[in-house]
């Protein structure tokens, strides 16, 4: 037919699509920092990672942990007196209260609270949001932070042992939906991480314990002799030893930060998933205790489970298991709880692997510092693991 256009002539059809492929990369620098009061004006670590006036609307939103808040008074004064001491830069309104904990998570209207603001107060691409506290926290404002105009720069400022060690290193922000723990969430590298260790005098005996388990983990995993520091002053650590939990808590940050930049799979595109050893029942105890029992708590149940199943299956050493066993404890932590008997625990397998996508890939040991994949769990031998545990830990129930 005259008139034809040569994507119409022949078949009809036009001719074969020519696929086009471009790949690129995106260069992230992910920056880490450790210090002690982070916010006294005289520190220049804040006003390093802010970035050159030039390079930003100079713009400073700030979120706290309500518990910080209550905790250290003074913070909002301090938050704010720190950045207007930055030149080119000025706080975008108060300093904003965020519940603490996984309630934060929880409730959609948290997430909406911290987005109207970032809206309210003109807060661009180029603006800053602060987020001070543990790693719930962390997450939601996170979470806003990575969605409102598709990115906000985000400094993290950690304040719990558990967000220090672990939670706050990461690319993950994620709030719980639909009875899921982290359904909803994005990967976005945050602009800096501040370690400030000043904030640990804030906690209680339990929070301040609850990142020790993810140390714990973290050293099965990758460093064999950072698991002998753990163990030869766990007592020392349980007793809020500042010293001991300052070497902790930086080894296991450098520990997660270094998996992240090296494993040459940050964004968790493939099967395996490492750091979250022992979590797939640490989520699904947390669920089945109406989040009674905290992350680092519930992770420390999860790590001595895995530990004793892989040394039931032949992988790991029963001398090994017991002596993993034996320092969760001497950290203070309670390895056996009434939701182990629950036959939904196991339901957590399916909501892992769900969540990963693809097939079922769970982490264990052969032995400390040499984990390896496997992709199916016997559940008779994780009931058998589940009694085992008990008995281990008999004594130090919790109902």
């Amino acid at each position: 037919m005259a008139g034809r256009s040569d994507f119409t002539r022949g078949n009809g059809h036009g001719p074969p699509a020519v696929p086009v492929d471009a790949a690129f990369t995106v260069e992230h620098l992910h920056r880490l920092r450790f210090t002690r009061h982070a916010l006294d004006p005289s520190n220049p670590v804040l006003r390093e990672v802010l970035g050159p006036a030039e390079t930003s609307s100079g713009r400073v939103l700030c979120f706290a942990d309500g518990g910080v808040i209550d905790a250290w008074p003074e913070l909002a004064d301090q938050v704010e007196q720190y950045i207007r001491s930055v030149p080119g830069f000025e706080p975008a309104g108060s300093l904003r209260r965020v519940p603490g904990g996984e309630a934060a998570k929880n409730d959609w209207r948290v997430f909406e609270q911290v987005t109207r603001a970032i809206h309210d107060e003109g807060v661009c691409r180029h603006s800053t949001v602060l987020v001070i506290g543990g790693g719930a926290v962390l997450d939601v404002v996170g979470f806003a932070a990575a969605t409102a105009h598709r990115g906000v720069r985000l400094v993290r400022m950690p304040s719990t042992t558990l967000a220090q060690a672990d939670a706050g290193i990461g690319v993950k922000n994620g709030v719980n939906a639909f009875g899921t723990k982290n359904f909803l969430g994005t990967f976005a590298v945050p602009r800096a991480v501040i370690i400030d260790e000043a904030f640990l005098a804030t906690l209680d005996d339990r929070d301040w314990r609850c990142g020790l388990s993810e140390a714990v983990k973290v050293a099965l995993l990758k460093d064999e002799r950072f698991f002998e520091t753990i163990e030869t002053t766990a007592g020392r650590l349980r007793d809020r030893d500042r010293s001991a939990m300052r070497r902790v808590v930086r080894r296991s940050a450098e520990l997660h930060l270094q998996h992240i930049v090296t494993c040459g799979d940050p964004f968790e595109l493939s099967g395996a998933r490492p750091l979250d050893f022992g979590h797939w029942s640490a989520h699904k105890l947390e669920q089945l205790t109406g989040f009674r029992m905290r992350h680092g708590e519930a992770v420390a149940i999860g790590v001595a489970l895995d530990v004793v199943y892989s040394a039931m299956t032949g992988r790991l050493a029963g001398s090994d298991a017991a002596r993993i066993v034996a320092v969760l404890q001497d950290l203070g932590f309670t390895l056996h709880d009434a939701a182990l008997g629950d036959s939904a625990l196991f339901d957590g397998l399916e909501e892992f692997r769900e969540h990963l996508g693809g097939r079922l890939a769970i982490t264990l040991l052969e032995g400390i510092g040499r984990p390896v994949e496997v992709h199916e769990m016997d559940h008779r031998r994780l009931a058998d693991a589940v009694e085992q545990l008990g008995r281990m830990t008999q004594g130090s129930r919790t109902t």
